[in-house]
Parts: C-alpha cells; structure tokens; sequence
C-alpha cells in the first residue's frame, strides 16, 4: 500500500471512495462534509436519508464509518465517518483512530483500491493538527488492508506539513 499526500480538493480526487468527514447525522454540514455534499449531489443525501431510515437510524457512531455513492464527484464511493470533537482533558484518539480504520475496512468491502481521506476532526471538531496526522498516519499504516493507495489530501499548508511530518 502506498500512502502519498496531495494539498487540494478532496471532491475533485480520482479514487474510488473519498472518505468524508461527516457528523452523526449524515444529513451534511459545514467543512469537508459540506464540500462533499455540495459536490455529489443530491444522490449522496437521499442515499444518506435511507441509512438514517433504516441501518443508522440514531445516525453514525463516532469512530464509525458507512459508505453512499460519490454522486456526481469523480470517485465512486463516499465513506462517512464521524470523527471526534477535540477535548484537552479526555483522550479521545482512539476514536479518531477507529474512523481511519473502520474506513478502510468499508473501502475493502467495497474492493476500493484508492482511498481519500480528509484530515479528520481538525475543522469545527478542533482536534490540533500535529496530533492528529500522527493518529492518522499511524492508524492507517498499522492497518493491513490490501488497497493500492491511501492518500491524505489536504486542505492548506499547515495540514500538508503536518501530514509530511507524520510520515517522518
């Protein structure tokens, strides 16, 4: 598996699945989630309303993950996670580090062979960016899926260093 880093637009990656980082509700907001709904399309939020009506109906767990269509995005899948609101006095990296691997696992049972992910809790959620690309990278390359490549794309600089950093 190969883990390379891009700064851009997650809605405009040529992978199978992006993941998104989506709150418990699955119904869209501001951020990544926001970009990726606006992008696909309304396929992803009618797709989105199913789960809630039947498989998630209390919405998605944080650390959790469920994948939709891309809509009208260039990948074929949207991996939803929930990730965790930052909290300097309770650790909550262990669900920062189950998003990344409970998307992994959606995308190899989608057969995903490229994965995009986001920078995961850093946005509205507040989760400091140095920790978490370390969550995130060490998440990933402790997984074993068996994709050709996982790939951070992210949004500005700071994240991009961050994420370089974290690679080591």
């Amino acid at each position: 598996m190969d883990i390379t880093l891009v700064q851009g637009d997650i809605t405009e990656q040529r992978v199978d699945a992006v993941v998104n980082a989506a709150n418990s509700s699955l119904m869209g907001g501001g951020g990544v989630d926001g970009a990726i709904h606006r992008a696909g399309g309304g396929r992803i939020l009618q797709e989105c309303r199913r789960l809630r009506d039947t498989s998630h109906p209390d919405g998605l767990a944080a650390g959790d993950a469920v994948a939709t269509t891309a809509g009208e995005m260039p990948a074929t899948w949207v991996i939803h996670t929930v990730g965790p609101v930052y909290s300097a006095s309770a650790d909550r990296s262990h669900i920062l580090a189950s998003c990344y691997r409970r998307s992994l696992e959606v995308a190899e049972e989608l057969n995903a062979a490229t994965v995009a992910f986001p920078a995961v809790s850093t946005g509205v959620y507040g989760w400091p960016m140095d920790s978490a690309a370390d969550i995130a990278v060490r998440s990933v390359t402790e997984s074993s899926p068996t994709l050709g490549e996982v790939r951070f794309v992210l949004f500005d600089a700071q994240a991009y260093e961050a994420f370089s950093r974290a690679l080591g």
